[in-house]
């Protein structure tokens, strides 16, 4: 069947469309090579006037015409999408996945076929077009269609190529880890406040601190301990910092964070 698509976004809630923006502004794709489906009239509406692309509801017959097939509903719809959309898809087709803790094998049993699927971990930091995303390649993505998903993530921030077994751990780190870094920025806002800056000031410093913070490690890849080490004078205000988060734990706080988030990945990953 010739495609009249080049991928159709099945799910368009914040991260669809975040993805189908990527996509556009990053030239991947034209408007009329990208179709967007979701259960909502209003979703599809806005969608269709703000992106300028297609939209329907026929999740199938947006399948068949596609190449590449975005899953972005929710975990819990994942498996009546698969069983919908399954008469339409075969070998020619790549599913992608952002369905958090829904492993390969079970999307394979869904379809009760082979296509080739590519397992994908993003965070929701892709809204603000710097998201950090983890891809897993299943059997049968070839090369060229691998190299194909990775662009579609790095238009809307990093990505790294992994194995499916590594995707809970991504799950605990940089898929939680915008919660964890939206404490810490509100914790240090209120110590501003603390220290008698207003609330304003604060927020606005917290977050760019984090932000340039973040961008230096990116950056200059140079290693985080030796990027602290220039800010820290000996006898200065930032070792006297410093020496209070470790007082508190911090470190080991964080990391107890991400391991126990990945523990409960790895729950959810085996429940139906």
């Amino acid at each position: 069947m010739k495609m009249k698509w080049k991928i159709c976004v099945l799910g368009a809630g914040n991260m669809g469309e975040a993805l189908i923006k990527g996509m556009l502004s990053g030239g991947l794709y034209t408007r009329k090579e990208i179709i967007a489906s979701d259960i909502s009239e209003d979703r599809l509406t806005h969608i269709h006037s703000t992106c300028g692309i297609e939209t329907t509801k026929d999740n199938a017959a947006a399948s068949a015409s596609s190449k590449f097939i975005m899953v972005a509903v929710k975990p819990a719809a994942v498996k009546v999408l698969m069983e919908e959309i399954s008469p339409a898809l075969d070998r020619s087709k790549v599913i992608i996945s952002i369905a958090a803790g829904v492993p390969m094998g079970r999307i394979r049993q869904w379809l009760k076929k082979e296509v080739p699927i590519v397992r994908v971990m993003p965070n929701i930091a892709i809204l603000a077009m710097e998201g950090a995303t983890a891809i897993a390649p299943g059997p049968g993505v070839t090369d060229r269609d691998r190299e194909a998903v990775k662009k579609i993530f790095d238009s809307v921030g990093k990505s790294v190529l992994l194995d499916e077994e590594y995707l809970n751990a991504v799950t605990g780190l940089s898929g939680s880890g915008p919660a964890y870094i939206f404490t810490v920025i509100e914790a240090l806002s209120d110590g501003g406040v603390k220290a008698g800056l207003p609330r304003g000031a604060a927020t606005l410093l917290a977050a760019q601190t984090a932000l340039g913070a973040a961008k230096m490690v990116l950056e200059t890849g140079r290693h985080t301990g030796d990027l602290r080490e220039m800010v820290t004078s000996p006898g200065g205000t930032t070792i006297e910092g410093l020496y209070r988060l470790e007082e508190a734990g911090l470190r080991a706080a964080l990391m107890r964070a991400v391991e126990d988030a990945t523990r409960r990945a790895e729950v959810l990953g085996k429940e139906e």
